[in-house]
Formats: C-alpha cells, sequence, structure tokens
C-alpha cells in the first residue's frame, strides 16, 4: 500500500470516528485513549499485536523507565547498549546488581514481583531456560524474528539467544611466565593457586560453562559433563584452583586472577577496561582442542514493573543498531549471518573478532540446559 493511500484510509476512518464519537458525546481524543487502554502490554506477544512499534515507543515513553540486572558496563558493550537506548527514547535505565550472576537475575523475579524495581528484563546462561525458570518469562517475538536460528529461540518466545562467543584462557604474565595453551595444560604444579573464574560453578553461566568446556576436552561431551567435574574437584584438589571471583578490573589489576577462565569477548583488555600499562601484560589465550561456544539468553519477565519498556528493549537489542553495538563489544551477535547477508553489518568489528583455530562445538539449548542442572548439583552453593 503507498503513503498516499495509507494517508486516505487513515482520513477516512478520522471522519467516521468522528461522527461516531460526536454522536456518542465522546471526543476524538477520549475514543483514542479508549482503544489505547485496551493495549496490556504485560501480555503483547509482538510490536504489531500491540498495534506497532509506533504504539510500543509510545507506551515505554510512558512507563519511561526500565529495569536491568547484571549487566556491567564492560560485558559485551552493554556501557554504550544502556546509553544508546536511553539517548533514542528517553527512557531512564536502572541498572541493578551489575556484577550478579544468572542465578541471581532468577531469583530477583521471584524475590522482587510486585515491587517497582524487580527486573523487567534478564539476560542469562542457556541453562536457565530449563523448567521451571521459563514459566517466570513473557512470550514475545522482536521484529527480527526469523533472523534468529530456530534452534536459538524458543517457539512460543519465551526466550531467545541475543550474544555470544568462546571459552578462553586470561593471562596475567607478570604472574604466570608461561601461558598454558590447554586445558589439561592447567594441572600442571606451575599454576599452583593461578585458575580463577568469573564467578561461581553453578550459579555464574561463564563459570558453570568453564566446566563443560573442560568435560569437552577431558574425555567427556556434550550430553557427559562428569570428566569436566572431576577436572575442576582435581584442580581444587591439587591446589591450583583459585576461588577469587574475577569480576572486577581492579581485582585484576591486583594481579588476583593468574588465569583467568572466561568467553573471549569479556577476556579482551579492552573489555575489561584495563589501563595501557597492565595491558602489556595480559594474554589471551586460545586453547588447543574443541572450542566450547555458548550464547546467552534474553528473556521478559512476566511480571515486569514495564512491560512496554521490556519490550522495547528487546527491540532495540534485536535492531541492526542493537546487533551491532555487541559486535563492536567482541561478542557475536545472534543475527551475525543475517546482518553479514544484508550487508549491515559492521565490517571493521567483524572482523576484529577472535579467530577461531579448534573445533568449534555449540551445544543446544537443551544440552545446555542438561549440562548446567548437571554441573550446579555438583557445586552446590
Amino acid at each position: 500500500m503507498s503513503v498516499i493511500k495509507r494517508r486516505v484510509g487513515a482520513s477516512a476512518v478520522a471522519v467516521i470516528a468522528a461522527a461516531a464519537a460526536t454522536a456518542g458525546g465522546l471526543s476524538i481524543s477520549s475514543v483514542a485513549s479508549a482503544k489505547s487502554a485496551k493495549v496490556n502490554w504485560a501480555t503483547v506477544t509482538s510490536a504489531k499485536a500491540g498495534g506497532g512499534m509506533a504504539a510500543l515507543v509510545k507506551a515505554a515513553k510512558a512507563e519511561g523507565n526500565l529495569n536491568v540486572i547484571a549487566l556491567p558496563n564492560d560485558w559485551a558493550n552493554y556501557g554504550t547498549m544502556m546509553k544508546m537506548f536511553t539517548k533514542k527514547y528517553g527512557i531512564k535505565i536502572h541498572s541493578y546488581n551489575p556484577s550478579g550472576s544468572s542465578a541471581q537475575e532468577i531469583q530477583a523475579i521471584k524475590q522482587d514481583r510486585g515491587r517497582s524495581s524487580a527486573p523487567d528484563v534478564i539476560d542469562v546462561g542457556e541453562s536457565y531456560t530449563a523448567a521451571p525458570d521459563p514459566a517466570l518469562f513473557a512470550p514475545y517475538k522482536v521484529a527480527t524474528w526469523n533472523m534468529i536460528p530456530a534452534t536459538a529461540k524458543n517457539p512460543k518466545g519465551l526466550w531467545f539467544n541475543d550474544y555470544g562467543g568462546y571459552l578462553s584462557f586470561g593471562c596475567d604474565t607478570a604472574v604466570v611466565k608461561r601461558c598454558p595453551t590447554s586445558w589439561r595444560a592447567l594441572l600442571s604444579p606451575q599454576y599452583k593457586g593461578d585458575v580463577t573464574l568469573n564467578g561461581a560453578i553453578g550459579q555464574a553461566a561463564a563459570a558453570t560453562n568453564a566446566v563443560y568446556a573442560a568435560a569437552l576436552n577431558t574425555g567427556g561431551s556434550l550430553t557427559n559433563v562428569k570428566p569436566g567435574i572431576a577436572f575442576f574437584n582435581k584442580l581444587k584438589a591439587i591446589g591450583n584452583f583459585n576461588s577469587t571471583d574475577c569480576n572486577a578490573v581492579s581485582i585484576l589489576e591486583a594481579n588476583q586472577c593468574p588465569i583467568l577462565l572466561n568467553w573471549d569477548y569479556l577476556n579482551s583488555a579492552k573489555a575489561y577496561g584495563l589501563p595501557a600499562s597492565f595491558a602489556k601484560h595480559w594474554k589471551v589465550i586460545d586453547p588447543s582442542g574443541k572450542e566450547f561456544a555458548g550464547y546467552y539468553v534474553q528473556a521478559i519477565s512476566k511480571y515486569a514493573p514495564h512491560p512496554a519498556a521490556a519490550r522495547l528493549w528487546e527491540e532495540f537489542l534485536y535492531s541492526s543498531t542493537g546487533q551491532n553495538i555487541w559486535l563492536e563489544g567482541g561478542a557475536r551477535p545472534i543475527e551475525l549471518q543475517g546482518l553479514v547477508k544484508a550487508g549491515k553489518v559492521n565490517k571493521r568489528a567483524y572482523a576484529a573478532l577472535p579467530k577461531v583455530t579448534g573445533t568449534p562445538v555449540l551445544p543446544t539449548v537443551a544440552d545446555s540446559a542438561k549440562a548446567g542442572l548437571a554441573i550446579s548439583a555438583a557445586f552446590p552453593a
């Protein structure tokens, strides 16, 4: 339909609506308000179902706020993401517990339900798509839904992958003179007290998936994580494991994270925001063997206090702008191949992605969920 035809149609409808409104003693504005009031954004499953993007933007701006949780500014370029969203829509973002874990995000939905500070949206590891957690999510499909691979989303829209990367070794060469190049090398006596994680196993997705990656490289498989659990128990038994939670720049700068197992897009000096003086002796290793790939998941809380803003946030994340912001942070956005095909990818950021030299292994969401439960049970909080 042409723009002219749309205008003609809209004018005709307006005349009819005005006549009907006048006859009923109502103003045109009150009719519009009544129509708008009928939209319950907490149950809307797509922008189109709620009246279109313009309606969604209007409703989100009226709410004026968005609550996010466990999103550090230097994690996958989220600082820029939040800044650009607020700049575009004027919606204030309240970022709670930026250093929190996936488990804490889920717990916040349960504990803070009914509060104005409750999370509107979450960004968690794939294992948190296992029952009963999805019962907390509201189904929603972004406009670019078809660009998300079928294996990377719930068919009803309860959750969908957002960005990912590969497990890598960050190495502080001021402490470790010879960086490990394989998983088994981490067992060497020279790395006593050196092996650290971002978060706790069974609670933080990055730490949990480090165990999963270890399993794949020590005799396990996508459906058998026992070797990975045994591997980390051995690291602890021989004293190579260091329980320091390496989730802050200050901790790295204090040389408390000699070898840090983390996603490649987070392990770079740039991502951490490390000063140039420290970056000189920070090295990222692409371990040999099977390259473990992992993606995080977006979901909207069923109890979001700002349901329209939550949905607009997802639309922004999955637009070419949002996807490229993640890419500029060194992460691989889930719509990457679609962006490349459409010619909308940031070529410089795409070319700067860490090169994968091993054999990439990407677990299915079902495998990841089962593995996460098994690993969590083996390492209770």
